[in-house]
């Protein structure tokens, strides 16, 4: 299926690692230029097999995010699509106070709001599309991790919010909820598990459909979907795909 989005720009924050580099990868298999706006440089053969191209920025940096846009599109010519994708769940929770629940939220959540403002522009005049990479966490909470939660909660309202914002110009605006991916990210946080052999087998365990992990190849292509004119009637919404993790019963996995 050809999705058309040969030579259009997209630009994705964190699309060097985890499920940012499987979205880079599946959009530029699909002729799409990618442009990854990250604080860490991406590996450099793998920025020749995809032909991206890099900006450094510190994403919680207003002005930075800015400036980088700016550089993409001298560099680059208009936007058409923008993945927020970077974040990381840091375990800022209660009893750490607001001042780390601030600092959180500016990693985890306020540059979506700044990229977003960034790109707008752009997106209008070409009729682009938004995809905001967000959290079953959102909706099934975890524990010990307040800020993080409030974050992914907070991209599915704004997903809705911006989709409204953006009618009148053919912007359309979605959500991924991931759940269960095997990301470097993941692999860190099972490592602090007194086992963590046994604890992926009992994720994997209650994942209904297959008892498996969702790849980072999976929400890519969604994201490749999302992004290109086959979804040219979707905005507003929030896409699970997660093996129905979220809202089956996981019991029937068993």
């Amino acid at each position: 299926m050809d999705l058309n989005l040969k030579d259009k720009l997209v630009v994705v924050t964190g699309g060097g690692a985890g499920i940012g580099a499987g979205i880079t990868e599946v959009l530029a298999e699909e002729g799409a230029r990618v442009a990854i706006l990250s604080r860490s440089e991406p590996e450099r053969d793998w920025m020749r097999k995809t032909g991206a191209a890099f900006f450094r920025v510190e994403l919680g940096d207003e002005a930075a995010c800015q400036a980088a846009v700016r550089r993409v599109r001298e560099g680059h010519g208009a936007v058409h699509g923008l993945v927020n994708n970077a974040g990381a769940n840091d375990g800022v929770g209660l009893g750490q106070g607001a001042a780390a629940f601030r600092t959180s939220l500016d990693q985890n959540l306020v540059h979506y709001f700044t990229m977003v403002e960034a790109v707008a522009e752009d997106l209008k005049a070409t009729k682009g599309a938004i995809v905001n990479i967000t959290s079953k966490t959102a909706l099934t909470g975890q524990g010990g991790t307040s800020a993080y939660i409030a974050a992914k909660a907070a991209q599915l309202g704004l997903t809705r919010e911006w989709a409204v914002d953006f009618l009148p110009h053919g912007v359309r605006v979605n959500a991924i909820v991931v759940a269960e991916v095997m990301t470097p990210l993941y692999r860190r946080w099972l490592a602090t598990m007194p086992d963590p052999d046994g604890a992926l087998e009992e994720i994997t365990r209650r994942i209904p459909l297959g008892q498996r992990m969702t790849t980072a190849r999976e929400i890519a292509d969604t994201c490749a979907f999302l992004l290109s004119e086959r979804a040219s009637h979707t905005t507003g919404q929030w896409l699970f795909p997660d093996g129905g993790y979220t809202h089956l019963d996981r019991a029937i996995g068993r």
